[in-house]
């Protein structure tokens, strides 16, 4: 069956779209195909190869070639004016990218962490002076290197912070807030006050089972009730309020959304596609990092140092090395603690939109406090305890480690951190394997972390502070007591049978 690419009148058309040749548009053979389906426009052709991502035909396999064709009255030598010409606007654009990208590379590298710095040196500093002379520090030229290095320090921390709480935000949006959070709904009086008591109770991580069962069963209920809850906060906020946002519900266009997404490219949002637009960006940078420091860090250190100073623990906490660290640590617990009485007072008076905002707040710092524990306080127990189980090996004594804890007190730390990171790790994929080799159920009080549905961050969304808690409580023994029976006793074991076999001798040259 031969393919017919005539018209109805006999013309050769295109094989692409179908089209005639024009004075414009000729058609061309430009490979060894035969017959009409040789015949193809060149702008059909270079949109298919394009489209195509190929250099030949599909059905003969010829390799397209494009040669320049220049006008006949080109001369044979360009003129010396149209060639200095075309040099000095290289030259120029040269130049010009060179100006732009140097500019780039001082705006990102330069003034977003020499600012992030001195603002974060400028708010802990604590006096009046430091911020009255701030603009005159940012234009200092002092410590640039070492400020610009710890000023990429704060920004990451800052970015770090602003990705987890997007993807924090993130997981509530599609996995739901807490039960507590999602009951905000009205009923009945006596039910309502019930529910209060048993949503602080489950803050703090106190009773309240009874008052969450009888919550589950009415769920189905509850879920009927959201739409007429809204609908009963739009009646009370105004009938002004409620046709502006209804307004707004319909002027908002997705699409517009979609398009400003694609037109902000990498290139675009650093600069590097030759437009200044990256100066915005670089000023919302800025503000950005000063506002996480001011959130993140410059009220919970201070809310702790207050509180020591209220509880006479400064003494304590300046003994430990690690005075900043521990004060936001105090700050941020203090915080939660706020938060809750916070939210029992607004269940108090019925402010249900403060309600809900002091409990995704409360979420936020649970979550980051829980991670802390997770990933910086449990790994950190165990790389002590492993060195405190292994000091006989080594023929080391406690005083030992807490002299070389005092000459570097950070080293230590990371150290110890570290091997109890690996151990945790090594010891998590143990637990793997035995659960390929056991039959199912023999480790029910251990978490399979294989479990398709097992989300640690929905875990410390939903879970109250209780059940974390004797989680940790649980892991710390079960790792504990295997260091023991792994680690110590061997240790003991050896050193009464063998008494010269040990201790271990590390030079280290």
């Amino acid at each position: 069956m031969e393919v017919d690419d005539f018209d109805e009148h006999g013309n050769d058309i295109c094989r692409v779209c179908r089209c005639e040749a024009t004075p414009d548009k000729p058609l061309y053979h430009p490979c060894v195909c035969t017959g009409s389906i040789k015949f193809i426009h060149q702008d059909c052709l270079v949109q298919w190869l394009k489209y195509s991502r190929k250099e030949f035909c599909e059905l003969c396999k010829h390799r397209f070639a494009f040669t320049p064709i220049y006008s006949p009255d080109m001369p044979k030598r360009l003129p010396i004016k149209d060639i200095l010409s075309g040099l000095l606007a290289s030259v120029g654009k040269a130049v010009r990218y060179w100006f732009h990208y140097t500019l780039v590379t001082f705006a990102w590298l330069g003034v977003v962490p020499l600012t992030a710095c001195r603002i974060y040196r400028c708010l802990f500093t604590g006096s009046v002076s430091s911020l009255l002379t701030l603009p005159l520090d940012m234009l200092s030229t002092e410590n640039l290197a070492s400020d610009c290095f710890h000023g990429c320090f704060v920004v990451a921390c800052t970015l770090c912070a602003f990705i987890s709480l997007v993807w924090l935000r993130e997981q509530i949006l599609h996995g739901g807030g807490p039960d507590w959070l999602e009951q905000d709904v009205p009923g009945a009086q006596a039910r309502g006050n019930l529910l209060d008591v048993g949503v602080v109770n489950n803050l703090v991580g106190l009773g309240g089972g009874g008052v969450r069962d009888a919550a589950a069963a009415n769920q189905n209920a509850d879920n009927d009730m959201v739409a007429n809850q809204d609908e009963d906060d739009a009646d009370n906020d105004g009938g002004e309020n409620g046709n502006n946002g209804a307004q707004d519900d319909n002027n908002w266009n997705p699409i517009e959304w979609d398009r400003a997404a694609e037109e902000l490219t990498w290139e675009r949002l650093l600069g590097l596609d030759g437009s200044l637009v990256f100066l915005e960006h670089v000023f919302w940078v800025v503000s950005l990092n000063t506002l996480f420091i001011l959130v993140f860090a410059f009220c919970p250190y201070h809310i702790g140092h207050f509180t020591m100073l209220g509880l006479k623990l400064e003494e304590w906490v300046t003994s430990a090395h690690f005075e900043g660290l521990f004060t936001t640590l105090i700050g941020y617990v203090v915080i939660a603690f706020s938060l809750v009485f916070l939210y029992a007072m607004c269940s108090l008076v019925r402010l249900k939109r403060f309600r809900r905002v002091l409990g995704l707040c409360y979420v936020v710092v649970k979550v980051k406090l829980l991670v802390v524990v997770e990933l910086g306080v449990f790994p950190l127990i165990c790389g002590w305890w492993l060195d405190i189980c292994s000091l006989s090996m080594f023929d080391a004594t406690l005083k030992d480690r807490k002299t070389s804890f005092h000459v570097a007190p950070g080293t230590s730390m990371f150290i110890h951190w570290l091997v109890g990171m690996v151990y945790v790790f090594y010891f998590a994929s143990f637990i793997l394997l035995l659960r390929e080799v056991l039959r199912p159920g023999v480790l029910w009080f251990l978490r399979n972390l294989n479990d398709p549905e097992f989300n640690p961050i929905q875990e410390m969304i939903h879970l109250p502070v209780y059940r974390h808690t004797r989680r940790f409580i649980a892991s710390v023994i079960i790792f504990g007591s295997t260091v023991m029976l792994m680690l110590w006793l061997p240790v003991r074991v050896i050193r009464k049978v063998v008494p010269g076999f040990l201790p271990y001798n590390v030079m280290l040259s």
